[in-house]
């Protein structure tokens, strides 16, 4: 690779790093190219991108940034997988991967400063994603008007309710 390349490239992936708020390293090795290509496919549909690196161009790209605590991963084939939005994603489904593909094999990660091993990647992908959290907010900011008009209109309904089972006893009591 030319040296004018390599630069580009290191430039292009620090740029990624720097947007990134998670990265998952995995070593790809022995996977044929029709897994690959749906691998590729399934970080693409969850709003993450991956890529093979080559780890001396990773380890200049990382030096100088958060990411520099990656490099006791860079060893043998490497590819990346980062999203700019929802920190959990590219552990989900590299974890999800990881169980369908035996080849493909989960090195460790990086989210919110630290430097994550296999199980730290796995723990990741059990949180709820941001789409998760924001349903569970919503669900919880919706909760107390609910429940404060349930509230309000009990006393209503128990009296319609009380009325109606009145009206119904003395129009057995009138028909017999």
């Amino acid at each position: 690779m030319e040296k004018a390349v390599k630069e580009e490239n290191i430039k292009a992936l620090k740029a990624d790093l720097a947007k990134a708020t998670s990265l998952v390293i995995a070593d790809f090795r022995g996977i044929s190219v029709k897994s690959d290509t749906s691998v590729r496919r399934e970080f693409r549909a969850s709003g993450c991108s991956y890529r093979v690196v080559k780890n001396t161009l990773l380890g200049i790209a990382a030096k100088g940034t958060p990411f520099e605590k990656v490099d006791k991963f860079l060893a043998g084939p490497t590819a990346i997988a980062y999203s700019f939005e929802d920190p959990a994603a590219p552990a989900k489904v590299a974890t999800k991967i990881a169980k369908q593909e035996e080849k493909f094999v989960i090195k460790g990660g990086y989210v919110d400063g630290k430097a994550l091993d296999v199980k730290g990647v796995e723990a990741l992908s059990s949180l709820p994603g941001k789409d998760e959290l924001r349903a569970t907010f919503l669900a919880t900011l919706l909760a107390v008007p609910q429940n404060f008009l349930r509230l309000t209109t009990a006393a209503q309904q128990n009296m319609l309710l009380l009325l109606a089972a009145r009206e119904r006893a003395l129009q057995e009591g009138g028909a017999k």
